[in-house]
């Protein structure tokens, strides 16, 4: 997991080959004016889901995991508490191939907060459990970058 400024991205640039079309996507697009929905960027390989979700306790905030993609979050409107487990610290459960995506009981072991401006990296090791706001509405960006 990797935590910073959305202008600091650049410099993880070298993580993934895709990286840094995702660093000229958000210095030629406002993320803020987009509609709700998914645009692809490199097919399958990179796309961005521009949505509302509703803040959730971090009791109704499910762990997850994703096999292929790295996602990369930006909370746009208000903070954004995510949680975080290492992959290797949760329990055996079910993997949705369809949807690249395994959920998991019970509580993160850790939960960071992150403001409009900030981005954080799930690289496929990192358990993440989003959208954890007092907030009725978070409006936030998720790219999906093949891992």
């Amino acid at each position: 997991m990797i935590i910073d400024t959305i202008e600091n991205l650049g410099l993880y640039a070298a993580l993934n080959p895709l990286f840094p079309k995702v660093v000229e996507y958000i210095q030629h697009t406002d993320l803020n004016a987009q509609e709700p929905g998914k645009v692809q960027i490199q097919g399958t390989d990179l796309f961005v889901n521009y949505n509302t979700s509703k803040g959730k306790t971090p009791e109704q905030a499910r762990i997850e995991t994703h096999n292929k993609m790295i996602d990369i979050q930006i909370p746009l409107n208000v903070p954004e508490t995510m949680g975080y487990t290492p992959r290797t610290l949760l329990p055996a459960a079910e993997y949705n191939a369809e949807k690249d995506i395994t959920f998991y009981p019970g509580l993160a072991q850790t939960y960071v907060t992150l403001k409009p401006g900030q981005f954080a990296i799930f690289f496929p090791e990192d358990g993440h459990a989003p959208c954890v706001s007092e907030a009725a509405e978070i409006k936030k960006v998720i790219f999906k970058v093949k891992a």
